[in-house]
């Protein structure tokens, strides 16, 4: 090497560290504080409010200095992770939230360290995710020439899945737009489909009002035969009918369609069959559950996360097309930069920049490998039926408490009832409802959420954590009856008297 070259690297910085063993021992710290997080989550609450002092702390200005990292990582401590949403914790039962594997955690620092851009070229990372779809494609009973993405989550996965669909009906609108469609195309789900498929109706410029919701029946499953005579009333006013939505496990019941006849309505009418399987689309790994999914197999798309029962960190969903073909004519394109040739880097078919929307892509499908190859797929189907036996015998306790009321069947692993007293209105006990959940929200003692059930505010009650146990579920009815009977009177047999805030 000659002097000028020597030279000028002795003026040339990284941003690696300048000390390897100081950062070495940072590092395992870290790793040990965030092993400790996990292992002592019950002894923290459930969720605790950002105090402001943190707040104002975390407002400043954009850094033009830097600190060392020591420091850095000391201020995340403090300020960040004490305030987590709480889904780690056994006790969160709000939303349909997936508890993280300790496994993850080794994957995420590796997935770190090879940094690795999933959106094309031939390298490890891209044979990985293929061996996760070929292993998703074994567990649906999806076709070998199937294809599928590991996607943020099933959001990205109805948008991709549902711009398959538009494009499967008339292919002119890639290149057209929808100004080149000639009929009003019209989707349908149920009237408890989950707001991603109305977002990805509105991006795919079709609109909100071309997904047509049909009422459910009194399992909160889609009615079919109103879906029928929906279907043949559109034609006639001249709209083009294009996908059916089939739900497998509604966010707010957790209610499964009748994905078989859905499937059998598709193929007379001629229409693109999708599956919302978000959550529930992984009863396929339970023995006690999978024949409830019966037509899955069926689906043209499928959209579901690995993030919620499969406990894989976030973010983590999945796609699968049955058609590899549609899927490719819809998202892939031929531009220079992103040439394959035969050899090298550049080698390699069919690259995921092809198959979605996305050309830089995290290596997402490593934390999803790892949790596969650690636990098997019997393993998480234990869990899920134990979360479902969670909340059956959550159920049981409801309909043995005189202050509580079901209010929608328990499906799988949702129950949604309320706190209810004789001689309160309906309004009176949605108020109060709603007031009790944010008490036992803020007591940090579990982390319940509300929806409404036929107009009525429900405390929802979800259970994808495979660290909960009936203790903890019978710690959340003592609180919930307790804080009911308090904002209510001390003598339950008396009067309701309004506290502040109801």
């Amino acid at each position: 090497m000659d002097v000028a070259s020597t030279e000028s690297e002795s003026e040339e910085s990284s941003l690696d560290p300048a000390d390897w063993i100081q950062f070495r021992e940072l590092a395992h710290r870290a790793l040990d504080d965030a092993i400790n997080f996990v292992e002592g989550i019950r002894d923290r609450p459930v969720w605790q409010p950002v105090p402001n002092n943190v707040r104002e702390a975390l407002s400043s200005e954009l850094p033009r200095e830097g600190r060392p990292l020591e420091v850095v990582y000391e201020e995340f401590k403090t300020s960040i992770l004490p305030y987590s949403s709480g889904n780690v914790h056994p006790r969160f039962f709000g939303w349909v939230q997936g508890s993280g594997l300790c496994g993850n955690l080794v994957a995420e620092v590796l997935s770190a360290a090879m940094n690795s851009n999933c959106g094309g070229r031939d390298h490890g990372a891209i044979y990985v995710e293929r061996e996760v779809i070929k292993w998703c494609k074994e567990l649906f009973g999806f076709p070998e020439e199937a294809a599928g993405l590991v996607v943020s989550g099933t959001s990205m996965a109805t948008l991709i899945a549902l711009g398959v669909a538009r494009n499967a009906h008339d292919d002119s609108v890639r290149s057209g737009g929808i100004g080149s469609l000639h009929e009003k195309l019209v989707a349908y789900a149920s009237e408890e489909v989950h707001q991603s498929a109305v977002k990805s109706m509105e991006v795919l410029g079709l609109g909100s009002a071309s997904l047509h919701k049909i009422p459910v029946d009194a399992d909160f499953a889609i009615d079919a035969v109103k879906l029928k005579e929906r279907i043949g009333e559109d034609r006639a006013l001249g709209y083009q009918p294009f996908c059916v939505i089939g739900c497998a496990g509604t966010v707010n019941t957790g209610a499964i369609d009748d994905l078989g006849r859905l499937a059998s309505i598709c193929a007379e009418e001629g229409l693109w069959f999708h599956v919302d399987g978000a959550f529930g689309a992984l009863c396929m790994m339970s023995g006690q559950l999978r024949g409830r999914l019966s037509g899955i197999e069926r689906a043209d798309s499928l959209a579901f996360d690995f993030h919620k029962w499969a406990h894989v960190q976030y973010e983590a969903g999945c796609v699968l097309i049955r058609s590899g073909d549609l899927y490719r004519r819809s998202y892939n394109s031929h531009v220079a930069y992103l040439h394959q040739i035969g050899r090298g880097l550049g080698a390699g078919c069919d690259w995921p920049c092809d198959l979605g929307i996305e050309l830089s892509r995290g290596f997402r499908a490593l934390k999803v490998w790892f949790a596969l190859k650690e636990h098997g797929t019997d393993k998480f189907g234990t869990l899920i039926d134990q979360n479902c036996a969670q909340a059956q015998y959550l159920n049981r306790r409801i309909e043995t408490e005189p202050y509580l009321e079901l209010l929608a069947p328990t499906t799988l692993n949702i129950v949604c009832f309320r706190y209810r007293k004789p001689g309160l209105t309906d309004d009176y006990l949605d108020d109060l409802n709603e007031n009790l959940v944010a008490d036992i929200q803020e007591m940090g003692l579990a982390a319940p959420s509300t929806t409404r059930i036929r107009g009525r505010l429900a405390i929802r009650v979800n259970i994808t954590n495979h660290r909960t146990r009936k203790s903890d579920i019978s710690a959340l009815i003592d609180a919930v009856l307790s804080v009911g009977h308090d904002r209510c009177s001390v003598d339950v047999s008396g009067p309701c008297e309004s506290r502040t805030g109801i």
